[in-house]
């Protein structure tokens, strides 16, 4: 195989989208780094990578809820001699529940790897890429980012960081060599649900595929179009409800997602470890 001589950045790479995203990076020719809290799964699916398509593979075990994670995983490559030109920011988690019931500190974590880490690694990474002159940056957001979600308080205004952070970039690195993707995918099947407690929080949608999703973000990544939401179902979901007023839009929301406030239940200590 001919090596595209690309060096691939995943977080929550141990399960799910992550897995799915260094599975078909690997299967094109890229050499990979690994992070998550999951070593032993890390050290497990490196060794298939490895053995099947002959690729390079890194594994860097962090808690993206450290406060310095982002630091740590720049100072790991920099003393490794890597360089990354693909960064996939996928860690992430979900809870679901009345605000008032959640964890606190769960809720914080949640806050530190699905937006501080992500930021923060992003603004680690990206001066290298400048001064490469190109770069490929993808953020996995959700539908969820789309509109607000009582219940799913935390989680929905955290992609939505995430897909207004991503959009942001992609238009201030557009003219530099930059591409930056935010991934909205809809309910897909993966330990996201284990983690959050309960499938009723799918609010109903089909699940997609990690295979599917992952297919549709390499894809408009190449055509450089800022966000994805995969599925024809999702993308009508995403775009049609309209926007304002804002009140009554929360409002409505809550008529779909009350049901999810029952059903929950508080995940275990370490469920918090899984992702996508």
């Amino acid at each position: 195989m001919t090596h595209s001589g690309k060096t691939a950045l995943i977080t929550g790479a141990s399960f799910g989208i992550g897995a799915e995203f260094a599975a078909q990076l690997a299967a094109r020719g890229d050499n990979l780094v690994l992070v998550a809290r999951s070593l032993d799964r890390l050290e497990s699916l490196a060794a298939e990578l490895r053995n099947r398509h002959g690729v390079r593979v890194d594994v860097i075990g962090q808690d993206l809820t450290a406060t310095d994670a982002a630091a740590r995983i720049a100072n790991e490559l920099l003393t490794r001699g890597l360089s990354v030109d693909i960064l996939v920011n996928n860690a992430g988690f979900g809870s679901a529940g009345r605000f008032e019931e959640l964890d606190a500190d769960r809720e914080q974590d949640q806050l530190m790897v699905n937006v501080v880490a992500l930021a923060g690694l992003t603004r680690r990474l990206i001066p290298a890429m400048l001064e490469r002159g190109r770069g490929e940056i993808v953020n996995v957001a959700s539908t969820a980012a789309f509109q607000p979600a009582p219940y799913f308080a935390t989680y929905a205004s955290g992609k939505t960081f995430v897909l207004n952070f991503s959009l942001s970039l992609w238009s201030e690195y557009s003219d530099r060599g930059i591409k930056v993707l935010a991934v909205c995918p809809g309910p897909t099947e993966t330990q996201f649900f284990d983690v959050v407690g309960t499938r009723k929080a799918a609010i109903g949608a089909p699940m997609g595929s990690s295979e599917q999703v992952v297919r549709s973000a390499l894809r408009a990544l190449e055509r450089n179009r800022g966000y994805v939401v995969p599925g024809v179902g999702n993308f009508a979901s995403a775009h049609l409800m309209p926007r304002r007023p804002r009140t009554l839009i929360a409002r409505i929301a809550k008529l779909v997602t009350r049901g999810v406030a029952d059903a929950a239940s508080p995940a275990t200590e370490g469920s918090v470890r899984a992702t996508r």
